[in-house]
């Protein structure tokens, strides 16, 4: 009879807040001016991403395995820019730091989902390079469009599946401690300890978020180039070696400008007491900066988006002469 009575009393009890504050860079210093460098951050992303995405779908030269991986890249950085930004730049526009309970539950869903499927499509764009330096003659029978479309279709069904169930499970939590999120964005792990009742699947979900969505691909990532380096020491020339190692410089850079401060942070934590607006400065930069460099490495150091962009640029000079012909 008494835990009858426990249950009726926690159910009466339970607290879901109609809004929620974010307190995020709430006391740092400066913080104009960081949000203005988040807005130009968040234009160059939208048209960087937009471009590649361009080109892409428009050169069908392009509608080969690496491009769909590159493509699938572009189209989660423009799905965790405008999940991320937008709402940071209506909190400096409007000095309005509340969001609605229904709203913060889709932006956490969005924000990581788009970066852990950014996650998962530089873990297949690494099995793609593996592949094309390590068993170059048997390339096109392993990695095809219908291999990298389905590999990509499972990356997107899995996040879907793992950070929905995640997300669903916070509606489980009486949120009775507060409704102050200490994060710039709607995070998981700030709102479901504000819980009365018993939190441990979602802590538990977390945990299992960031082993799938970061320590797993940097693993694989690194053990897919472990094969990748000693491939490239059976080549016997240099000049071999440096053009199959020129193939991977973008990819490199991009893994390494998604997993380096998430790492380093984690790194740093275990050695140090992090302030948290710290954290919270490093945490948005590691994921509104990545959006923005993606495009830019990629069109930089890929020839097929240079002749692109060349292309374009003389037939535009060439209807101008026309024009002036006239």
């Amino acid at each position: 009879m008494s835990n009858l009575n426990s249950d009726l009393l926690q159910n009466m009890s339970f607290v879901r807040p109609e809004y929620f504050y974010i307190s995020g860079f709430s006391g740092i210093p400066f913080t104009k001016y960081y949000f203005i460098f988040l807005f130009f951050t968040y234009i160059i992303a939208v048209f960087g991403n937009s471009f590649v995405i361009f080109i892409i779908l428009t050169d069908r030269s392009l509608h080969i395995p690496k491009y769909i991986a590159i493509f699938n890249l572009a189209l989660a950085d423009f799905g965790e820019t405008n999940a991320l930004i937008p709402n940071l730049m209506k909190t400096f526009l409007f000095d309005s730091q509340y969001i609605s309970y229904e709203a913060c539950l889709a932006n956490m869903f969005f924000v990581f989902f788009f970066s852990n499927i950014q996650a998962l499509t530089l873990v297949v764009l690494a099995y793609d390079r593996f592949i094309a330096i390590c068993l170059p003659l048997r390339y096109h029978a392993i990695v095809n469009n219908s291999i990298m479309t389905l590999a990509l279709f499972t990356a997107w069904s899995f996040c879907t599946a793992l950070v929905g169930t995640t997300v669903a499970l916070i509606t489980r939590l009486s949120l009775c401690k507060s409704n102050v999120v200490k994060s710039y964005f709607c995070d998981h792990g700030p709102i479901y300890t504000m819980a009365c009742n018993d939190n441990t699947i979602n802590s538990v979900m977390g945990k299992l978020c960031t082993v799938l969505f970061v320590n797993v691909p940097v693993i694989a990532i690194a053990v897919s180039y472990l094969g990748v380096f000693l491939a490239l020491i059976r080549i016997t020339t240099w000049a071999g070696r440096l053009k199959a190692l020129k193939t991977c410089v973008s990819h490199l850079l991009v893994v390494g400008v998604f997993f380096l401060p998430t790492i380093g942070t984690n790194i740093a934590t275990l050695f140090f007491t992090l302030h948290p607006n710290a954290r919270i400065i490093n945490t948005s930069l590691s994921l509104a900066i990545p959006p923005m460099l993606n495009p830019i490495i990629y069109v930089l150091n890929t020839k097929e988006f240079k002749d692109f962009v060349l292309k374009m640029l003389k037939q535009r000079a060439g209807s101008r002469a026309r024009v002036l012909a006239k």
